[in-house]
């Protein structure tokens, strides 16, 4: 996955941040929102678009476009930052493979320890009991 490529594939636009604000909040346009087309792009393989579409696909919309929006800060350029960093570690998530698990035994001395410990709270628990009168 070559970033520099995919940053070329991404369309930003500003718009107004909404809820409540100040005179600033209604004149200033500081909210970020990123798009990029999961299955027009040009840089991504085909298995790769598979897995993106597969693994965000809560996120993506009919067409396999992904929208995020950023407006965390009141500066529009930070906002760009965090909508760009927060993308590509979307789409890096995306397409990490995780490995399988190994299925495994427990040893031996597990076993025992985990036996004796039953034992004892047993035990333990025994002792809180009425005695019982014969």
């Amino acid at each position: 996955m070559d970033a520099n490529a995919l940053l070329q594939e991404i369309k930003l636009k500003a718009i107004r941040s909404g809820g409540s604000g100040g005179q600033h909040v209604n004149k200033v346009a500081t909210k970020v929102e990123l798009t990029f087309d999961v299955a027009g792009s040009k840089v991504l393989t085909s298995k790769e678009k598979e897995r993106i579409i597969h693994q965000l696909a809560p996120r993506l919309t009919k067409d396999h476009v992904l929208i995020l929006q950023a407006e965390a800060t009141r500066s529009q350029y930070r906002n760009k930052e965090l909508a760009i960093k927060r993308f590509l570690r979307l789409l890096e998530n995306a397409l990490r493979i995780e490995k399988k698990r190994k299925k495994t035994k427990p040893s031996k001395s597990s076993i025992e320890k985990r036996l004796d410990k039953k034992k004892r709270d047993a035990l333990k628990k025994k002792s809180r009991r009425r005695p019982e009168l014969e």
